[in-house]
């Protein structure tokens, strides 16, 4: 297969899934296996397509990201005080990551892996709605040092590959008393200093091994996964409006034994 077109599935996988309960990068991990696109360099193209879904998201976020970033705000999600609230719940993710980073790319970056990871997450999902507490906050705007805290934790089980970062930080936010519009548009802000952080880190390390060549196929990438991203954020919220996680936790139930079938 062409790496153009490697660039484009790749980019549509990164981008509808990115910010959806489903697993982004173990859906990239399955598609490179696919599509025969594996080791550094794939590895470096997966990190770099993720900077289109984070733009997409950055965009959609703007407003929020206007509010984090005025000094004269005070309550809310907004100013300094938002800004400290993201940043008690990027840490446990980035010290963690930052900390076990070769383990978890050695250990935990395969089919297998991501395979259990999807299916006991969706057990999870399911789980979590049809036990959650009713929601007692009103929006993100009322969240505190506590909820930011806990949604934190919940996010350093992203690390594994699978688990979802998108998922695991809304059920963190549904578990702290946020409705499920409220922990997505969270976890959307949450992803961008955690996934920022990380794929800079990435990519730093990787730039040496890029050559001119890569360059058509990384801009293909990234635009596809930004216009994907673009629309499965747009489309995920709206879902929410009027449904439930559990069509996202039976996909994954579902697609855990094919993986393990068509790659084992």
């Amino acid at each position: 297969m062409s790496p153009l077109w490697v660039a484009v599935i790749l980019g549509l996988v990164e981008g509808l899934t990115e910010f959806i309960p489903v697993s982004s990068t173990g859906h990239l991990i399955i598609a490179g296996h696919l599509v025969g696109f594996t080791g550094a360099k794939a590895a470096t193209f997966e990190v770099f397509i993720q900077l289109g879904a984070i733009l997409a998201v950055a965009i959609l976020e703007r407003r929020r990201l206007a509010a984090l970033l005025r000094p004269s705000a005070r309550q809310g999600l907004a100013g300094p005080r938002g800004c400290a609230l993201l940043a008690v719940t990027s840490f446990p993710a980035l010290a963690i990551g930052w900390l076990l980073h070769d383990w978890i790319k050695e250990a935990l970056f395969g089919p297998v892996t991501v395979a259990w990871a999807l299916g006991v997450g969706g057990i999870v999902i399911l789980i979590v709605e049809r036990t959650r507490p009713a929601p007692c906050l009103a929006g993100v705007d009322d969240l505190g040092w506590r909820e930011a805290i806990q949604i934190g934790l919940f996010q350093v089980l992203a690390l594994w590959p699978g688990v979802s970062r998108s998922g695991a930080t809304i059920v963190g936010g549904l578990l702290s008393g946020l409705d499920r519009r409220a922990a997505a548009s969270y976890s959307f802000l949450a992803a961008i200093p955690v996934m920022g952080v990380a794929t800079i880190y990435d990519l730093l390390k990787a730039w040496p091994t890029l050559e001119a060549s890569d360059a058509l196929p990384f801009a293909v990438g990234f635009v596809v996964s930004f216009l994907a991203a673009w629309a499965a954020v747009r489309t995920f919220i709206a879902l929410l409006g009027r449904g439930t996680l559990r069509p996202f936790a039976w996909y994954r139930i579902a697609v855990a034994p094919i993986i393990l079938l068509v790659v084992t």
